[in-house]
């Protein structure tokens, strides 16, 4: 990649991130408000589900912004935003009166998904921890 593609490239794992990243702490600041929402959703061990998604969320995030493991970390959000889109964005599954906003954010997320494929195919680029690894 030249200057302006890991320029370019950093500021995409930025932003990103910006999506995942209040999400993460909204979830971490209201806990059990949160376990009582995934509750809700009929999802099992929902708690244990909570602590995870703050994983996924936080140090996801974090690992996509410095550029650490990228591919991997992608992939596995990737893989969680199609799960939580399912879990918490079902569109076919809500009133009609509420099928518009849910079917936005599922496919909101279908095109996060999509960043996320496009990062675990390229990689951090180099303005990342992953290059600095590659250089030693």
């Amino acid at each position: 990649m030249n200057a302006y593609q890991n320029a370019i490239n950093l500021i995409g794992r930025i932003l990103v991130a910006t999506l995942f990243l209040p999400a993460g702490l909204t979830k971490l600041t209201g806990f059990d408000r949160t376990v009582g929402y995934f509750t809700s959703l009929g999802m099992p061990a929902p708690t244990l589900a909570v602590v995870m998604a703050i994983a996924v969320e936080l140090l996801g995030s974090i690992a996509l912004i410095v550029g650490y493991k990228t591919r991997l970390v992608a992939t596995v959000m990737a893989i969680f935003t199609l799960a939580a889109s399912v879990a918490g964005h079902a569109f076919w599954a809500v009133p009609a009166d509420q099928m518009m906003v849910a079917q936005r954010l599922f496919f909101k997320n279908i095109a996060v998904i999509g960043g996320l494929l496009i990062l675990a195919s390229l990689g951090a680029g180099g303005i990342s921890m992953d290059a600095r690894k590659k250089d030693q």
